[in-house]
């Protein structure tokens, strides 16, 4: 039997392709920004969601679209105000999210904390044709907002004093950038869970950087490597019998390992280059 002869691992297989192109293309303007923790925060705020999902009988993945959004909105405007450092608003965001979501969940008659795990930890091979539809929905949205806004992101994420005396809409694309996040990071939850989801916006992205030097090239080499974690963590885990989520960080962890020396050696050969 190959993967291809269940239709849970061919739904899987195209949600892993969604997640693996939109996760990283959103990374790539938080890790500019120096926010590469802002998918973590995301998703611990995403957590409440869920749970109110379980608690009023709604769809998880729907509140938590909503939840999140509402959740980064706050942070953005919390921290363009000044009045909170951004490392300070992001803790402020984990430890509310996950106690909200825990105390959700206890409040939900017949649930437990249980109930949560597939989020929490990913389980790619649980979604159906309704979920993806949703997450292609969302992928799409995302990646259609950024090819529309990408120039203005890209100025702000460069600086934003830039961006603000080129007369750009700076609160205004700050507040899209974390919208735009939230909704991403509710795309992977499925695949890699939402404790692991800011590995997905981030690792590649990092891999990305040790071999390229532009921007653009940064991203689309980014997505490349985001869809090959994500396509080949979920192979893996299909024939190995462990779980997708971890398997897909750990592959992408090996992806950087890799990109890492050899960046170091094109470095060192042409830093040897210059000298003879």
């Amino acid at each position: 039997m190959t993967i291809f002869d269940l239709d849970f691992m061919r739904y899987a297989l195209v949600a892993a392709v969604m997640v693996g192109l939109t996760a990283p293309a959103v990374g790539t303007f938080i890790v500019q920004r120096r926010l590469a923790l802002l998918g973590d925060g995301i998703g611990h705020v995403a957590l409440t969601g869920v749970a109110l999902g379980f608690l009023t009988g709604a769809a998880p993945v729907a509140t938590a679209v909503v939840v999140a959004a509402l959740g980064a909105v706050a942070i953005e405007m919390v921290r363009a105000r000044g009045k909170t450092s951004g490392d300070v608003a992001l803790a402020l965001l984990f430890y509310g999210g996950l106690a909200g979501g825990v105390m959700i969940i206890y409040l939900t008659p017949g649930e437990s904390t249980a109930s949560l795990n597939s989020y929490l930890f990913g389980a790619i091979t649980s979604v159906d044709s309704t979920d993806l539809w949703v997450i292609a929905g969302l992928a799409v949205a995302v990646l259609a907002l950024l090819a529309v806004f990408g120039r203005e992101l890209f100025v702000l994420c460069q600086d934003e004093e830039v961006a603000r005396a080129s007369g750009l809409p700076v609160r205004f694309l700050g507040l899209l950038i974390a919208v735009i996040a939230s909704v991403t990071v509710v795309v992977a939850m499925r695949a890699v869970g939402l404790l692991l989801v800011s590995a997905l916006m981030v690792v590649p992205v990092a891999t990305s950087q040790q071999l390229t030097r532009s921007f653009r090239t940064t991203m689309a080499s980014s997505m490349v490597f985001g869809v090959l974690a994500t396509v080949g963590g979920l192979t893996s885990s299909f024939y190995l019998d462990v779980p997708s989520g971890a398997t897909i960080v750990l592959l992408a962890l090996a992806g950087f390992a890799v990109a890492l020396g050899i960046g170091r050696f094109v470095r060192r050969s042409r830093t040897g280059e210059s000298t003879a």
